[in-house]
C-alpha cells in the first residue's frame, strides 16, 4: 500500500505510527482516513482588550508587575517593542530596557 504525500509540505517520506500517518520532515500527523482526534489548531493569543497580538507587535504594560526573584517592578504604561509569542502560562516573550529578557502574560498587556 503506498502512503500519501503530507498535505502541509508535500513530502514523500510518510509513515505510520499506529492509526497516525506521520511525515519526519515537518511533524505534521494525521489519520488516513482524514479524521485526526489531535488535530493542530493554532491558538490565538489576545490581549487584555481582546486584540489578537502577533510575532513583532508592540505592547504596553496595563498594571504595576512584580519581578519574580527582584525587588523592581515593571511599571504600568512600560512600552515592550517586537514582542515574540510562545507556548505556555506566560507566553509572550520579550526584551524590556532596564530589565533584560521576560516573559509575560497576555493578559496583563495590551496591544499599541
Amino acid at each position: 500500500m503506498s502512503l500519501p504525500n503530507c498535505p502541509k509540505c508535500n513530502s514523500e517520506y510518510t509513515y505510520e505510527d499506529g492509526v497516525m500517518i506521520v511525515c519526519p520532515e515537518c511533524g505534521h500527523e494525521w489519520m488516513l482516513n482524514g479524521e485526526s482526534d489531535n488535530e493542530e489548531t493554532e491558538e490565538v493569543i489576545r490581549d487584555a482588550n481582546g486584540n489578537i497580538l502577533s510575532d513583532g507587535d508592540t505592547i504596553t504594560v496595563i498594571k504595576d508587575l512584580k519581578v519574580k526573584g527582584s525587588s523592581s517592578v515593571l511599571k504600568q504604561g512600560t512600552t515592550v517593542k517586537n514582542i515574540r509569542l510562545v507556548e505556555g502560562d506566560h507566553n509572550i516573550d520579550c526584551k524590556i530596557d532596564g530589565f533584560g529578557a521576560m516573559k509575560l502574560k497576555s493578559e496583563f498587556v495590551k496591544k499599541i
